[in-house]
């Protein structure tokens, strides 16, 4: 299956280029739609957690380009997907604080842009009047990203060229993930939304966050198989 998926890769001549923007620039995807969506907190039922939960495909992403273009480029991916989002949400408050068209704001966009990414209200602790609801889910995300990544970069590569080397691939996916998964799911609501919702709302997008990130690595772990231990690419 993999020499089959690997032939059809070839016949589009796709170079390390390409397969570097590919595979780096989706996870860069999931990390930006992650990190905006996550300004949103969904109830359903018992279940409460912020909506960027493709954030979690992340994970399982990173394992993907590390498996084919390696350690630093998996790193260098993190780290630059830190960045990005940093700098968008700044862009974000920048956005803000430019004249809104009068209608435009009448019809309530500039309210919601506001809430969303200029800073808070100073009524509330310190911290709201220093951060947007934007940019401290940015902040969450990159300090617990940059932990939980990394960490789990460490466990797959200790993984898959030690301890499990002899292992079958989707075991890299459990073994990384299983460590890295819960250190997300609990820094990040600590981080992002202490103050502004309970504790026991906290401790439920805890519970729901681990829950659905589990999932997600249940129905996406076959993905490691798209992306063979022999190269994608075709050197120029």
């Amino acid at each position: 299956m993999s020499h089959g998926i690997v032939k059809r890769m070839l016949a589009f001549k796709m170079d390390r280029t390409q397969a570097t923007i590919i595979l780096c620039g989706t996870y860069i995807f999931f990390a930006l739609a992650g990190n905006v969506a996550a300004t949103k907190v969904v109830s359903l039922g018992d279940l409460v957690m912020d909506a960027g939960f493709i954030y979690a495909l992340t994970f399982t992403w990173r394992d993907l380009i590390h498996k084919q273009l390696g350690r630093r480029a998996a790193l260098t991916t993190i780290w630059f997907s830190a960045g990005a989002c940093l700098g968008a949400a700044l862009y974000f408050q920048l956005v803000v604080l430019l004249p809104a068209e009068p209608s435009w704001s009448q019809a309530g966009g500039q309210a919601a842009w506001s809430f969303l990414f200029g800073l808070a209200d100073a009524g509330g602790p310190w911290w709201h009047s220093i951060f947007s609801l934007q940019m401290r889910v940015v902040l969450g995300s990159i300090i617990t990203g940059l932990i939980a990544e990394l960490l789990d970069t460490f466990v797959y590569e200790q993984w898959a060229g030690g301890w499990g080397m002899n292992r079958p691939q989707w075991t890299r996916v459990f073994v990384s993930n299983s460590l890295s998964i819960p250190v997300d799911s609990l820094l990040f609501p600590l981080i992002a939304f202490s103050g502004i919702v309970s504790s026991e709302t906290m401790v439920q997008m805890f519970q729901t966050n681990l829950a659905i990130k589990a999932l997600i690595t249940v129905l996406s772990f076959w993905t490691i198989y798209l992306v063979p231990e022999e190269r994608i690419y075709r050197d120029r």
